[in-house]
């Protein structure tokens, strides 16, 4: 799509068809938000996390970045997981990768230029953990798995940082779950059983 203003036009047209199938939608939006889920995903642009999961506006709350990093030292995550969870009270967190991701792929390359190769740092540093595995799979097996262990490192990430821990401390009712999206075929995969409480030591 080259002409920019073409970009209105499909909003209103989506704005009116959401309106004429549910009269007063946005309305109701507008007195507040209570979603059930925060989803932390990459932010590449084939994986909307309202599409990919079927949720209307006001349903998941979204905090994307570049290879859906968790990282108690960024700031803009964790403030977006403290709003979600401590006052929204977001009852399920969805930490999304995806395979086929360029963040992923360049810090198995041991890519490390300018601000994205510093932002990648701890992937390049969990490819190098689990080094042993990697190169036992072939080029694109490899990519696959990391992208996998990258969402589960994440998960660790996140279940330890603190608005989940307090949460969890004053029982708020919190799972968080670690997914991964085929972009080959559009569809979601768990990795795991959530997790509902701080895991342990």
């Amino acid at each position: 799509m080259d002409d920019i203003n073409a970009l209105f036009e499909r909003n209103q047209a989506w704005a009116e068809k959401l309106d004429t199938n549910d009269p007063g939608f946005f309305s109701r939006l507008a007195k507040g938000q209570a979603p059930e889920f925060l989803w932390i995903g990459c932010s590449d642009s084939r994986v909307p996390a309202s599409q990919v999961t079927g949720l209307m506006p006001g349903e998941v709350f979204v905090h994307r970045n570049v290879a859906n990093v968790v990282s108690a030292t960024d700031a803009n995550c964790m403030a977006a997981v403290e709003y979600a969870v401590l006052s929204l009270q977001v009852k399920n967190i969805i930490v999304c990768g995806h395979y086929g991701c360029g963040g992923v792929q360049a810090a198995l390359d041991g890519y490390s230029e300018g601000v994205v190769g510093g932002w990648l740092g701890p992937i390049r540093e969990l490819a190098q953990e689990h080094k042993d595995e990697l190169s036992k799979l072939d080029a694109d097996a490899a990519a696959r798995r990391l992208c996998e262990l990258n969402v589960l490192h994440q998960v660790d990430s996140l279940c330890a940082s603190a608005a989940p821990q307090e949460a969890w401390a004053r029982g708020q009712a919190l799972n968080v779950y670690g997914w991964i999206y085929g972009v080959e075929d559009g569809l979601l995969r768990s990795l795991g059983r959530p997790v509902a409480a701080p895991p342990e030591n």
